[in-house]
């Protein structure tokens, strides 16, 4: 099966999406790129995807930037989830030679690897800027916000250390939560309690996850070796998740629960990791149905404006299953992001 969306109509869809980012959402939470945290943190990381699979030097210029205009903030904020805005920095360096890049980068690396709060198993702890603490427990978000800039960063120095700490991680967080009936991933794992917590299989968790560890594998090259047991996990975690898809395309805001609502963040972020995986032999190429089928359904969620329709809002592990029913839907650079991400993936690979 082919996308019966044309390549110049993913690009169209792409432009429109990565614009709308870029205008003026001052005082929006979750569309306000002008600050430090790990929502504009994955609206530029998805910006350098863009830039990467489409060569749109503007992008590059609007990074560097965003980079120059929000440095100052970045000190004030030591916690895992907004790590994420670093991970542009070593493409940033190699594009800019700008020391200033190079030295924060190892500078957080350093902080990474010695103190960042761990659980007892040695998973990054779940740290975010709001004052609210989740001592002992790991999120599956922690791959994409955290974990990415560390494999980006170890390929850019060449550090084997940094390289074997993200592949500890993929390993720790797949071992923790993924569950053994269905094969897909909780949200959260909490080590104390040794419990899922509400034991949601939260599609957006899955998603961060689907789509960080194709990128995160390809930055290990040559420095550390991902173990075949970690990749059958990511293998078996991605053929479960295509199961759990619904025949328009898109997942429920909760893979195993058909009745909530349809969610278009999480649905992008799938797609995009089946892609990426299918790019590097982790999936064959019959993966790319799924992919297609959610491509086609999700184009529909961008308006002319390119606001990303049906995302829900910031999610914490919530009391219960039901409650994540509840969630609102609104625009987020979150869900620009990863339709971004998606759409930058599909523009060389579309009919």
């Amino acid at each position: 099966m082919k996308t019966k969306l044309s390549r110049e109509i993913v690009k169209q869809a792409a432009d429109r999406v990565y614009h709308y980012m870029l205008e003026d959402h001052s005082g929006s939470w979750g569309m306000d790129l002008n600050h430090w945290d790990w929502v504009p943190g994955v609206g530029v990381i998805a910006m350098l995807s863009y830039y990467e699979l489409t060569g749109e030097a503007e992008t590059m210029t609007e990074l560097i930037k965003w980079s120059q205009n929000n440095l100052h903030l970045a000190e004030k904020v030591r916690v895992i989830n907004a790590m994420a805005p670093y991970t542009v920095f070593p493409a940033l360096y190699e594009h800019t030679h700008d020391n200033v890049f190079l030295e924060t980068a190892e500078r957080i690396g350093q902080w990474m690897m010695k103190e960042a709060p761990r659980t007892r198993e040695g998973a990054f702890e779940h740290t975010v800027t709001e004052n609210v603490k989740f001592p002992e427990q790991v999120w599956a978000d922690t791959i994409f916000m955290a974990v990415l800039f560390l494999a980006k960063l170890a390929k850019l120095i060449g550090n084997v250390d940094y390289a074997k700490e993200a592949v500890r991680q993929v390993e720790l967080h797949l071992t923790l939560l993924q569950d053994k009936d269905t094969g897909v991933l909780f949200h959260g794992w909490n080590s104390e309690a040794r419990n899922h917590l509400s034991a949601a299989r939260w599609t957006r968790a899955n998603a961060w996850i689907a789509v960080a560890v194709p990128m995160i594998v390809v930055e290990l090259e040559g420095l550390a070796v991902v173990p075949k047991e970690t990749l059958e996990r990511y293998q078996l975690l991605m053929r479960s998740l295509i199961r759990f898809q619904h025949e328009e395309g898109l997942w429920a805001t909760v893979l195993d629960r058909p009745e909530f609502y349809s969610e278009t963040s999480g649905s992008a972020g799938i797609s995009c990791g089946i892609v990426k995986a299918v790019r590097q032999g982790l999936l064959d190429a019959d993966y790319l149905n799924a992919a297609y089928l959610a491509a086609d359904a999700i184009l529909l969620k961008i308006k002319p404006s390119g606001e990303v329709m049906g995302v829900s809002g910031g999610t914490p592990i919530m009391p219960s299953i039901e409650a994540y029913n509840e969630i609102a839907c609104y625009p987020t650079l979150y869900g620009q992001g990863l339709v971004l991400m998606l759409l930058s993936e599909l523009s060389d690979i579309s009919s």
